[in-house]
């Protein structure tokens, strides 16, 4: 039996609800452009990975991911194998449909169905870089994980925590903003190290720092707005020993993409990005594509044109 022109893989439980919402929507664009489609719904934390895989396994050419940040994370972990390298996979097609749409802003995606569906027949495919990480997971065992946007560690990662903790019908935009506020009550800078390319780039209390593949994070925030998700780099910013009104006066000009000339905000690019805490008793939780997968130490590195994504 021929394998369908696209799978669309479905997180259910995205934006509320929503993604499912707009499904039959999706299923109607395809038809009118003449493809193809089944679908295939994401069961538990993790599942669009393997729904990914499974979709390579059965010879279909494109996977259309319906969901936020967070299950276009999940997807990209099924362009990893099961040592950590990158694998071939189905050209990805992002159909925004969930709380957070970060990575879409800098792919130039529209929130709208009929904008993101048309590019199964109309878009062009390019070969996208995919960050592969080493960290420690909750547990403190050491893990393997992709992201396809961005990575921050200190009040990001705390920041990330709340965010996932308030209600989903908020919306990106308002959840990042109530888990921001709530992060910057109890954060307190954190002291580490980090390496770019084996060069010390950051070492002392630090704020926040991002290793970008692509420009924005935070719903919205432009953090790093040269980053090319297609060029073999990461763009790292880092924004050092600020005092918390220092943060907060910076939000507006972070959404503007106007921070890195600001005092204590630094930017580099490298392939290989290494951090850990200064202090052995410190956590520094981390911020991935929207999750919390766990705390440093980490190893970043570029794995370049690892996913074809159409746009």
């Amino acid at each position: 039996m021929k394998p369908p022109d696209v799978r669309v893989v479905l997180n259910p439980r995205a934006g509320a609800g929503s993604a499912k919402r707009l499904l039959p929507e999706v299923r109607r664009e395809l038809e009118r452009l003449d493809l193809t489609s089944d679908v295939a719904e994401t069961e538990r934390p993790g599942d669009a990975g393997r729904l990914v895989r499974l979709a390579h396994r059965d010879g279909v050419p494109m996977v259309a991911v319906m969901g936020g940040d967070g299950t276009l994370n999940e997807a990209a972990q099924g362009y990893l194998d099961e040592r950590g390298r990158a694998t071939l996979g189905p050209e990805l097609l992002v159909v925004p449909a969930g709380t957070g749409g970060d990575f879409r802003k800098t792919l130039g995606v529209e929130r709208t169905v009929r904008d993101a569906v048309s590019r199964a027949r109309t878009g062009t495919t390019k070969a996208h870089d995919l960050g592969h990480l080493e960290l420690l997971d909750g547990d403190g065992v050491k893990v393997t994980r992709a992201f396809i946007n961005i990575t921050s560690f200190g009040i990001g990662g705390v920041a990330d925590a709340m965010v996932n903790a308030s209600p989903k019908w908020l919306g990106g935009k308002a959840s990042y903003f109530l888990g921001s506020a709530r992060a910057w009550l109890r954060y307190t800078n954190q002291p580490m190290r980090v390496r770019v390319d084996g060069a010390v780039f950051e070492e002392g209390p630090v704020f926040n720092l991002a290793v970008c593949n692509g420009k924005y994070f935070g719903g919205g925030m432009k953090v790093a707005p040269d980053a090319d998700p297609t060029d073999g780099l990461f763009d790292v910013v880092s924004m050092g020993d600020f005092t918390r009104l220092e943060g907060l006066s910076l939000s507006n000009k972070i959404y503007a993409g106007t921070h890195l000339s600001a005092r204590a905000v630094k930017v580099t690019r490298g392939a290989v990005i290494e951090a850990e805490p200064l202090h052995p008793w410190t956590r520094v939780l981390i911020d991935m594509d929207g999750e919390t997968p766990g705390s440093l130490p980490l190893r970043a590195t570029v794995l370049p044109g690892a996913v074809r994504i159409r746009v």
